[in-house]
């Protein structure tokens, strides 16, 4: 079963059960791919939504960050709740020896010799790395490696 197609009897199931936070998070997700689809006119695989789930997470810890300090403990309750309802749909994170690992390899693979060649080795890792490290951190790794 495709992750879309999961997250969607997740929801029918959350509407069977009368979950209204659950449900509210789950629409919200599949509103964000079907709007991505239409987008960009393709159909998601399941990298692609993993890809949309990281960035609603991302949104999320944003908001509950502004509205910790705008002293607005109940959304901030609410963002985190959305936020472990969406990271129960992407893959496992990985260690840092394991991102350490896929940035040896592109910039191998990519023969980045200095910070000119920045694009292509994130761009490689973007695709290998999607949903499953955070891509700033990534982003800085290569950077320092490169001597940027």
């Amino acid at each position: 079963m495709s992750l879309k197609n999961r997250i969607q009897e997740d929801m029918k199931n959350a509407l069977r059960a009368k979950e209204s936070a659950r449900l509210s998070a789950l629409r919200l997700l599949i509103a964000a791919i079907r709007q991505r689809e239409i987008d960009e006119r393709i159909e998601l695989d399941d990298t692609a939504v993993a890809a949309t789930i990281d960035k609603l997470v991302k949104q999320r810890r944003d908001a509950a960050t502004l509205y910790d300090a705008g002293n607005r403990p109940e959304l901030a309750r609410g963002e985190r709740f959305e936020i472990e309802v969406l990271s129960a749909y992407l893959p496992e994170a990985l260690t840092s020896d394991e991102v350490d690992r896929a940035i040896d390899s592109a910039l191998t693979e990519s023969a980045a010799a200095g910070p000119g060649d920045m694009g292509k080795t994130m761009g490689l890792l973007k695709i290998r790395l999607a949903g499953r490290a955070d891509m700033a951190d990534v982003s800085r790794r290569v950077r320092a490696r490169l001597g940027n």
